[in-house]
């Protein structure tokens, strides 16, 4: 594993630069405070009229359309939903770039499936932080950073490892470890961390045990505290020291427990889904259906969201208003 930090960095190949930041959502509004604070000069694109584009401004900074904030940047990171990337790219980005410039993204997936084909002039570079903005920009506040993958797709002029590590080092990451990989190894292994483990099978296999304990007669409260509110215990010390720290940390009852019933739950059956998954997410089968649902007006997406079981959200609210200071952040 290659990993840089701020002493291996030339980090003066930003100070001549503009960086346009397209996007002030999630990673964008980080990207953005991070990079300024750093003493880079930072435009933002935005749609006109935009909630997020308000807040930008609100921040202090210039808020251009996406294609004028592409136009005035030496380097333009795209930090919009993957899904609505290559429509604006297209549209409003590809024929704004100026020749030689620096283009970037918090993601893989737009590029290494196709979905934006960048000009052969440009340096294509990938700098993907492994926490939400927020994080992002509560670390770096905090005098720390987060970690974050870096990697270069094209070196159109030989300056794009400098520009990127600049780039990452700006948002605080060299505090802590830039990681080299690949555009194709940072979108497989996001995607299918996400969907088999993190966004997908967890949150799954919390709302099945819930109804599992509800439908045998415990009570919702009961069972939310069991199945979901300590689950931040478990994944708090895993991410503290790894599932053999846990296991050391929790009761030899959970610990015993937990050996069998794994066993039971994750089984052949479960890994040849997570094989399927992982294939469906390789072929790119995937992110074009991703996209082609966005283009058709987020219509399958819709319709996922209504097939959730809401039980537990009333449930939910109940237990946290016992403690408030666990109350939801604003996003």
């Amino acid at each position: 594993m290659k990993v840089y930090r701020d002493a291996d960095i030339e980090h003066s190949v930003l100070e001549s630069r503009t960086v346009a930041v397209l996007g002030y959502g999630n990673q964008g509004h980080a990207h953005a405070l991070n990079l300024r604070d750093s003493g880079v000069a930072v435009v933002v694109g935005a749609r006109a009229n935009s909630p997020s584009g308000a807040r930008a401004h609100a921040a202090g900074f210039t808020v251009l359309s996406y294609g004028d904030a592409a136009a005035r940047g030496d380097v333009v990171m795209m930090t919009l939903p993957d899904e609505h990337i290559p429509d604006v790219y297209a549209a409003e980005v590809a024929h704004r770039l100026r020749p030689g410039a620096a283009l970037g993204f918090a993601h893989g997936l737009a590029v290494h499936f196709g979905h934006v084909a960048p000009r052969d002039d440009l340096d294509v570079f990938l700098i993907g932080p492994k926490g939400a903005g927020r994080w992002l920009r509560a670390e770096y506040a905090a005098g720390r950073g987060l970690a974050c993958l870096y990697a270069v797709y094209r070196d159109a002029t030989g300056r794009a490892k400098a520009i990127a590590l600049a780039y990452a080092a700006a948002l605080g990451c060299g505090r802590a470890g830039i990681v080299e990989t690949t555009f194709a190894e940072e979108c497989v292994s996001d995607l299918f961390g996400e969907q088999a483990v993190l966004c997908g099978g967890i949150p799954a296999l919390i709302e099945a045990g819930y109804r599992t304990l509800v439908e045998a007669g415990i009570s919702p409260e009961m069972a939310y505290f069991e199945c979901l509110h300590e689950a931040k215990l478990i994944v708090d010390l895993m991410f503290e020291g790894g599932p053999a720290y846990m296991r050391r940390a929790i009761s030899t009852t959970a610990e015993y427990g937990g050996y069998l019933a794994g066993e039971r739950l994750v089984t052949d059956a479960t890994r040849q889904e997570m094989r399927r998954i992982l294939e469906d997410i390789v072929s790119g089968a995937f992110a074009a259906r991703l996209i082609a649902d966005t283009r058709a007006g987020g219509k399958e997406l819709a319709q996922l969201r209504q097939r959730q079981d809401a039980d537990i959200e009333p449930v939910g609210e109940r237990i946290r208003a016992l403690m408030p200071w666990l109350a939801p952040k604003p996003d």
